[in-house]
């Protein structure tokens, strides 16, 4: 139990924790490897009572998280892209102002994408929330700059026409569009930057 232990910690510490199905498969594994006849193996339940044996781990439940934004975290990949961040702010003179950053990110509405795994004790899950039964996707466009100051979004709904129930309680200066998938598109991200960056970035300057 001691050697699955420090398995189950190590996979954590690296960003996989594992899920009781692999703990179990983990535990077999090792009893397998005794090389005890008959061949003991562990039953269903077997791992929520193994939990509750060690202190250092708890079940909760995981969110999935895209390897390149992980790779994102590694300390030394940071420290160079700041350090070439910095040095052309001072090179080209660049005000806070006009420093911008883009993304967009995509969401079924109302769908969660978590599952149970094994972890350290010592990390508290986060809250439940009630979903809805929409399953729409929609896609937002944000662009904020290095001053903090952010534009207004820009949401992109599943759809041919626009539908008024969607923008009741939103604000008057954000921005809709309709794709049939709910993505962006080249035309779209051109509308954006006509119709909204630019616009309002020119009374910054």
């Amino acid at each position: 139990e001691e050697s699955l232990e420090k398995w189950i910690l190590s996979m954590d510490r690296r960003g996989g924790a594992p899920r009781p199905s692999m703990v179990r498969e983990m535990a077999n594994l090792l009893l397998e490897k005794r090389g005890t006849t008959p061949v003991i193996s562990v039953g269903e339940n077997w791992v929520t009572n193994y939990v509750k044996r060690h202190p250092l781990l708890s079940s909760r439940f995981s969110k999935r998280y895209n390897y390149e934004r992980a790779k994102c975290e590694d300390p030394k990949v940071i420290m160079e892209w700041f350090n070439l961040v910095e040095k052309t702010i001072l090179q080209f003179g660049i005000d806070p102002d006009d420093i911008f950053n883009f993304d967009e990110t995509g969401f079924a509405m109302g769908l969660t994408a978590t599952a149970r795994v094994i972890s350290r004790s010592d990390v508290y899950g986060r809250r439940a929330l009630l979903q809805p039964g929409n399953r729409e996707w929609v896609t937002v466009i944000e662009c904020t700059n290095a001053a903090g100051w952010a534009l207004p979004p820009c949401v992109i709904f599943k759809g041919k026409v626009f539908i008024e129930s969607w923008f009741d309680g939103l604000p008057g200066d954000w921005r809709f569009e309709v794709s049939p998938n709910g993505w962006t598109s080249d035309e779209i991200g051109l509308r954006w930057l006509e119709k909204l960056f630019i616009p309002i970035t020119s009374l910054l300057r």
